[in-house]
């Protein structure tokens, strides 16, 4: 005779009056309420830690305890259950589940298991084709042995592999980036040549920009518009003199090419359409109005440097630069920089503007600014009665920017072109119309 044959014989199975819907959890255990009146059935203690324990003892860590699950007295020790003055059986408190089917309940050969471990099962044979058992959470008082069909589970097995494979798949192909890589400390290396992710995001937070980019444009046009020093800037936006001074520099180039690219010299007919009304009879076929402007800059301290930037004009160094606008007051044309030595002819010469203009195409200059064998249409040199020439008024605009009515420090003379060019470029946006009335003679 068995030994859970012998178990039973202990264990007399009577039919109990009534019945009731409590849940019998541990695994292999038949016991029910209906059917035995010696057996009590007890819940799961409130507290987390205990009701843990009970889930490992039973195997089943994975359960969802509800008001109705039970475990019955057979799997306590007798000294773990007491009567109470009510004649109900009652648990000591802090005890612990210990006796089953697996230990053949008794605590010799106990051994920690989950809710996963299979349960050797009498007469099942491994070369069965049809069915598999297998343990699961629910009502073990109906039946100790679940059988699945073996071809489903087979079935469903490769198509848990399948899927698998499909993630894998879609985590080979998603976008590459860093965050592909940042378990992978080797193609970290292979890609970057730092050890470790751990390691680049030690070195980025190094390097890593405090500023929106909004503020960094916030920065540059403060920078032109006020003067300041590159070390005042690195104290009000709290950030390194490093990254002010590469924050310019990677501002002036990205507007320079932004800004750039939108072409802002005008076709004649668009010029006429906006002409001024006191721009007519000799004057209506112009075209651009031009003129030179220079800045101080810092002397440098080679000779040659200094020869070449010398201005007689100004007396002082400076870099020469020839701005264009049309009658209606838009800029329309801007030339690099120059040295101050250079003559306006020669800046006009060298501008690239010659290849802009036709023959049908007048172009509207100061008294000194001798270029008549240079341009293909006519050149006019009117007398502004009542205001100053207007294209220094656009000129004044864009040195509003007090950068470029200082002295320029030769530190940005690798940025400055770019910096002046936007500069001019963006007085098309900033302002309203420039001339609203001409008066010529």
């Amino acid at each position: 005779m068995s030994k859970l044959q012998k178990r039973n014989d202990r264990v007399k199975l009577q039919r109990a009056e009534g019945g009731n819907t409590h849940h019998y959890c541990v695994p292999l255990c038949a016991a029910g309420g209906r059917f035995n009146k010696t057996i009590s059935f007890h819940s799961f203690p409130k507290e987390p830690e205990l009701r843990a324990q009970w889930l490992i003892k039973i195997r089943r860590d994975r359960f969802g305890v509800t008001a109705s699950s039970r475990v019955c007295s057979r799997h306590f020790e007798t000294g773990e259950i007491f009567l109470s003055s009510s004649g109900k059986q009652c648990l000591q408190p802090k005890v612990v589940p210990s006796l089953f089917h697996w230990n053949d309940y008794t605590k010799k050969s106990e051994r920690p298991g989950d809710g996963n471990t299979y349960i050797p099962v009498v007469g099942y044979a491994e070369s069965d084709p049809a069915s598999i058992p297998m343990i699961e959470d629910h009502d073990y008082a109906a039946s100790s042995l679940i059988v699945v069909d073996r071809i489903k589970y087979e079935f469903m097995s490769r198509e848990i592999e399948e899927l698998r494979q499909q993630l894998e798949s879609y985590h080979l192909t998603q976008g590459f980036g860093l965050q592909r890589f940042a378990t992978s400390p080797d193609d970290i290396r292979y890609y970057t040549r730092f050890p470790s992710y751990e390691h680049l995001m030690a070195f980025w937070n190094l390097i890593e920009e405090k500023l929106l980019p909004i503020d960094e444009l916030f920065l540059f046009l403060t920078y032109l518009a006020t003067g300041c020093r590159q070390r005042e800037l690195c104290h009000k936006f709290n950030i390194h003199r490093a990254t002010v001074s590469r924050i310019l520099v990677s501002w002036s180039n990205f507007l320079y090419t932004l800004l750039g690219s939108v072409s802002i010299w005008m076709a004649p007919d668009r010029v006429s359409a906006n002409c001024p009304t006191d721009f007519s009879g000799p004057y209506k076929n112009t075209q651009i109005i031009l003129d030179c402007t220079e800045m101080r800059c810092q002397t440098p301290s080679s000779l040659l440097p200094q020869s070449e930037v010398f201005s007689a004009y100004k007396s002082h160094c400076t870099f020469k630069v020839l701005i264009g606008m049309s009658p209606h007051g838009a800029l329309t044309f801007v030339s690099a920089l120059f040295e101050g030595s250079i003559s306006d002819k020669e800046i006009f010469r060298h501008s690239g503007i010659s290849s802009l203009l036709t023959p049908e195409m007048d172009v509207m200059v100061d008294k000194g600014f001798l270029i008549d064998e240079l341009v293909p249409g006519k050149v006019h040199r009117p007398a502004f009665l009542s205001n100053p020439f207007h294209v220094e008024r656009l000129i004044r605009r864009v040195k509003e920017n007090k950068l470029f009515d200082t002295v320029i420090p030769l530190s940005i003379s690798g940025s400055i072109n770019q910096m002046f060019t936007v500069a001019c470029l963006l007085t098309n946006y900033q302002h309203g119309p420039l001339v609203n009335e001409w008066v010529l003679e």
